[in-house]
């Protein structure tokens, strides 16, 4: 008897025991994640002795005649866009002497590379420049020879006469983390191999064409441009490139072309003096959350084609207005910056597999990718009728028309109806008199009583996707239809 009761005694107590297991358990997945830390600030100070002395200042002259000088208003433009120092516009003065001269243009910074003499910065740095003279920290000069430039990412690469030189390791910009300290070192009004510190403040800020900068809060002013951006482990991230400004100065926010991309460029410079981008010859715009939902997409993802080139490569391959551009060579777009990064990286030539939603369906489209050049302009918009007097709206608030053959031969479209009325709901999310709508949910549009037609079945609950056309803009306008 006394054993039974005993063995019941360690049961309940080994009960006891797993229910407040159990009991801590839920109460360590209730708790707040653990936050780490922070103590102290960084020394930068054996950071700072090794790679300064692999930054380099550049100053920059310009053979001009007497009597062009000075500065004028468009330069001073660039100069709060940029901050590199001004360049020295060119004016004519008939009443004064023409004869050649050598003037500086400003001072820039850059960074060597590689101990034989190769050297980075900005393109806008050497832009223009009939001269560049590199000067070293032990003050050592040299006459740097401009290998290549490219205004697209605002890259340069430069050549000195030299060997043993000290040069800067590259890191990998797609690893680097917000709010990790870095320091730029440069040349601001002319300070040679100037530090400063901060931290990254965003990784992919799009305020360039093909790429998204890193944004810092690390001071950068007129002649840091070009110099490099540096993380803890001595590696160069970015290239400081432009700030954002209303005084010309620095108001603590600053931007660098991403490393990664710097020597991508540097690479077909090195090797060709020039860069080569690929082209698919499209308009993208964003997709927004109502759109993506309408579609039948989800989320908000991908790149809207609002125009298709004529005759260009999306055009052959198959890429239609209205289509969302999901992957590219099965990289996915995320956001639209992604897919002009995407496209330029590719190489001309090849043919690339653009996966596409359409009609509520995903598709692989092959284009093949051609040499990037300016975009082509498109025909203008059709002039549109006038509503029968007296005729309602349809749940959408829009009168339509059909276009005339002629104004389709034109447009290069088969189908579509003229906007000649737009009110209340329609009116409200954007839609205009003129506009040509193409799609409604997905549904290719032949004409106006189809569209008529399809508009009065539409459910008031929900939102309806219209792709609409305006000028050389193609994009999809959510309305809600009235009850």
């Amino acid at each position: 008897m006394t054993s039974k009761k005993s063995v019941r005694v360690v049961l309940s107590a080994l009960l006891l025991t797993c229910a407040g297991l159990a009991v801590s358990t839920a109460a360590l997945a209730a708790a707040p994640v653990p936050t780490p830390v922070v103590t102290g600030l960084p020394d930068f100070t054996d950071l700072i002795e090794k790679a300064g002395p692999a930054v380099v200042n550049i100053r920059t002259t310009e053979r001009v005649r007497m009597g062009q000088g000075g500065p004028g208003e468009e330069e001073m433009q660039e100069f709060l866009r940029r901050f590199f120092g001004q360049p020295i516009p060119r004016r004519r003065s008939p009443q004064q002497p023409q004869e050649e001269q050598e003037v500086q243009r400003g001072v820039g910074s850059g960074f060597i590379i590689s101990d034989d003499g190769f050297m980075l910065t900005n393109a806008h740095v050497v832009e223009g420049a009939d001269e560049v003279t590199v000067t070293l920290t032990d003050r050592r000069e040299f006459k740097a020879k401009v290998l290549g430039a490219d205004r697209r990412s605002d890259v340069a690469l430069l050549k000195v006469s030299a060997t043993n030189l000290p040069y800067l390791r590259t890191g990998d910009s797609s690893k680097i983390r917000v709010g990790e300290w870095v320091i730029a070192i440069g040349s601001p009004f002319n300070l040679d191999n100037t530090v400063t510190a901060g931290i990254i403040s965003a990784k992919s800020r799009d305020t360039g064409e093909y790429l998204p900068l890193i944004q810092s809060d690390v001071a950068v002013n007129p002649g840091n441009s070009g110099g490099p951006l540096i993380n803890m482990r001595g590696e160069v991230i970015g290239i400081n490139s432009q700030i954002a400004t209303l005084s010309g100065a620095y108001n603590g926010i600053s931007f660098a072309v991403p490393i990664d991309e710097v020597m991508r460029v540097a690479d077909q410079l090195k090797k060709t003096g020039r860069v080569t981008r690929g082209r698919l010859g499209v308009q993208i715009s964003e997709v927004t959350r109502d759109v993506a939902e309408s579609l039948g997409l989800g989320k908000a993802r991908g790149a809207e084609v609002s125009m298709v080139e004529a005759g260009g490569p999306a055009e052959k391959g198959g890429i239609k207005v209205g289509d969302i551009i999901l992957k590219f060579n099965g990289q996915p777009i995320d956001t639209t910056r992604d897919l002009p990064r995407l496209v330029g990286a590719a190489k001309v030539g090849t043919q690339a597999s653009v996966t596409v939603w359409r009609r509520g369906a995903q598709l692989d489209v092959p284009v093949t990718i051609v040499a990037l050049e300016d975009e082509k302009a498109v025909a203008a918009k059709p002039q549109p009728g006038k509503p029968t007097p007296g005729a309602a709206p349809n749940a959408l608030g829009l009168h339509v028309s059909n276009l005339t053959a002629e104004q389709r031969r034109g447009l290069k479209i088969e189908g579509g109806v003229i906007v000649d009325a737009s009110e209340g709901r329609a009116a409200t999310a954007g839609v205009r008199t003129g506009d040509l709508i193409l799609q409604m949910n997905n549904v290719e549009i032949k004409d106006a009583a189809q569209f008529n037609a399809l508009a009065g079945k539409l459910d008031p609950k929900k939102s309806v996707a219209v792709l609409v056309r305006r000028e050389s803009v193609t994009q999809y306008i959510v309305i809600k239809p009235a009850k």
